[in-house]
C-alpha cells in the first residue's frame, strides 16, 4: 500500500466524519426548531441531509474497504444493494439542489405569491418526483444488472460487467440519459434559477442604493458613522448575494463534474480509467455530501439561532440579551441603523 492509498482512505474517513455529524445537526436542528420547520425549503434541505446521511453511512464505508481490502469489499448481492443506492441516492442529493434552486427563484422572482406557489403540499410532490426519479433510473440499472463492483472507483456502483460486450450499447445509452437527466438536469435548473435570481437582486440594489440616499437624507440627525454603515452594508448585501450564488453553482460543478465526466469517458472501449483519478472523482462526489449541510443550512442565521438554543437548553441556561452595556449614543445610532435596514427590508418584500 503507497502514501496515496493511505491519503485517499484518510480522506474517506474525514469525509464521512464531517457528513454524518454536519447532516445530523442539521436534521437535529429540523426536530427541535419549530422555526426551521415552518420554512418550506426545510423539506427540501431535510431530504438531503437524509441523502448525505445514508452516503455516509453506506456508500462511503464500503469504498473505504474496497481502497484497504484492494477488492470487492462484499458479497454479491450486498454490492448491489450498495450500487443501487449509490445511484438512487446520488440522482436524488442533486435533484434535491435543483429543488432549492426552485424554491429560491420562485421566492426571490415571484415573492408576492410565494406563499401561494409554494406551499408544504407543493414542496412534498417536488420531493415525490425527485424519488420517483431517482427510482426509476436505479431500478433499471438493477433489474437490468447494471450494477457491480467497479475497481476504477473502488465502489459499488454503475457498471457493465466484463464480457458483456453486448448489451454495451444499451448501457452506453442508459448511462448518457442517466447523466443527462440528472446532472445535466439540475445544473440546467440551478444555472437558470440563480441567475434569476441575481438579475433580480442586482435590480433591487440598484433601487435600494437610491432609496438609502434618499432615506439618510431625511434622517438629518443621524450619526455620520450610521450613514456609512448603511451604504456599506448595501455592498456586503450585493457581494454577499453573487458570493452565495457562486458557491451554490460552483460547489455543485465541482464535485460532480470530474465523476461525471470520467464515467462518460470510460464509455469508450479503448479508455481505461486510472485507479487511483476514479477513487479522487469518487471521493469529490462524497465531498459534496459533507459541504451541503454548510453551504444550505448550519451558515444561515435560523439554523445557527436553533443550534444556540440547542446548547443552551444541553447546558440549562436561558438566552438573554446584554443591553445593559450600551451606551446612550450607541442604542441610538442602532435605532437609526434598525430603522434604515427596516426600511430598505420593507422595499425588497
Amino acid at each position: 500500500m503507497n502514501l496515496l492509498d493511505i491519503f485517499l482512505e484518510l480522506l474517506v474517513v474525514v469525509i464521512a466524519a464531517v457528513s454524518l455529524v454536519a447532516n445530523s445537526l442539521v436534521l437535529l436542528c429540523f426536530t427541535c426548531s419549530s422555526r426551521v420547520r415552518a420554512q418550506v425549503p426545510g423539506v427540501f434541505i431535510i431530504n438531503l441531509s437524509f441523502c448525505n446521511i445514508l452516503i455516509a453511512v453506506l456508500n462511503m464505508p464500503s469504498t473505504l474497504l474496497a481502497i484497504v481490502k484492494c477488492q470487492k469489499p462484499f458479497g454479491d448481492h450486498f454490492c448491489y444493494t450498495v450500487s443501487f443506492m449509490d445511484t438512487f441516492l446520488t440522482s436524488n442529493t442533486m435533484l434535491s439542489m435543483a429543488a432549492l434552486g426552485i424554491d429560491r427563484w420562485i421566492a426571490v422572482v415571484f415573492p408576492l405569491t410565494y406563499s401561494s406557489k409554494m406551499r408544504l403540499k407543493n414542496a412534498v410532490l417536488m420531493v415525490s418526483y425527485v424519488w420517483l426519479h431517482s427510482l426509476a433510473f436505479s431500478l433499471t440499472a438493477l433489474l437490468l444488472s447494471w450494477v457491480d463492483y467497479s475497481p476504477a472507483y473502488a465502489s459499488c456502483t454503475l457498471h457493465l460487467r466484463e464480457g458483456d460486450d453486448e448489451r454495451r450499447g444499451h448501457f452506453t445509452l442508459f448511462t448518457a440519459l442517466y447523466h443527462a437527466c440528472t446532472f445535466a438536469l439540475s445544473l440546467f435548473i440551478m444555472c437558470f434559477a440563480y441567475l434569476k435570481v441575481l438579475q433580480v437582486a442586482r435590480f433591487h440594489c440598484k433601487r435600494i442604493d437610491v432609496i438609502t440616499v434618499q432615506t439618510l437624507l431625511l434622517l438629518v440627525d443621524i450619526h455620520p458613522s450610521v450613514k456609512q454603515r448603511c451604504l456599506v452594508e448595501q455592498k456586503k448585501r450585493r457581494r454577499r448575494a453573487i458570493k452565495k450564488i457562486c458557491i451554490f453553482i460552483g460547489s455543485f460543478v465541482l464535485c460532480f463534474a470530474p465523476y461525471v465526466i470520467t464515467r462518460l469517458t470510460e464509455l469508450a472501449p479503448s479508455v481505461k480509467i486510472n485507479c487511483h483519478w476514479g477513487i479522487m472523482s469518487k471521493c469529490l462526489v462524497y465531498t459534496k455530501a459533507a459541504s451541503d449541510p454548510f453551504v444550505y443550512s448550519l451558515l444561515r442565521q435560523q439554523y445557527k439561532k436553533a443550534l444556540f438554543e440547542m446548547r443552551n437548553r444541553i447546558l440549562g441556561r436561558n438566552s438573554y440579551t446584554l443591553s445593559g452595556h450600551s451606551s446612550p449614543s450607541g442604542m441610538e445610532n442602532e435605532y437609526y441603523t434598525q430603522r434604515v435596514n427596516k426600511l430598505l427590508n420593507d422595499d425588497c418584500h
